[in-house]
């Protein structure tokens, strides 16, 4: 990817990395984010796969999120928090906010979240995700269908227990 194709994919899809980081961290740390995020694109744009910008700028998100977590987390072993959580709630979280479908979403696993996120919030391709992941289509597709139906199976559940209680 030469320079002028990159700033190109900067001018085109900062917002939405934007909106994919003020769902998962506090306010405050998105612009700094962003700015690593493009930082560590700008050193490996020629790994960039051509026609999925967007898709591999997700993929070098989920580091930059998952290491800005465990620098928050180190620091709360040595600062003690004032009663306060140190990111914003995930896009999750808020869609989900106290249903039936928010109580089996907690449930799966962080794989099962991180994939179904992708599909719903994110609106990403199977092909798409499959690059954020690092994995084939085929696989990416059989991670959807089992916690599409390990998801159904929780919510089926919670139905099933809700029957039970109310009789």
């Amino acid at each position: 990817m030469d320079q002028d194709k990159f700033v190109a994919t900067f001018r085109s899809h900062l917002q939405d990395v934007s909106k994919y980081l003020t769902r998962r961290v506090e306010i405050s740390n998105v612009e700094d984010l962003a700015s690593e995020i493009f930082e560590i694109a700008w050193r490996k744009r020629e790994s960039c796969p051509e026609g999925f910008e967007l898709a591999w700028l997700y993929k070098i998100a989920g580091f930059v999120v998952s290491n800005h977590r465990k620098k928050l987390s180190r620091r709360a072993v040595m600062v003690p928090l004032l009663d306060h959580d140190m990111s914003a709630p995930s896009a999750e979280d808020v869609a989900l906010d106290g249903s039936a479908v928010a109580e089996a979403f907690d449930k799966l696993s962080a794989k099962d979240r991180q994939v179904l996120s992708l599909l719903v919030f994110e609106q990403l391709s199977i092909k798409e995700i499959a690059v954020v992941l690092g994995t084939t289509e085929n696989n990416t597709s059989q991670r959807i269908k089992r916690a599409r139906e390990r998801l159904a199976k929780h919510l089926a559940q919670q139905v099933s227990d809700t029957h039970e209680g109310g009789h």
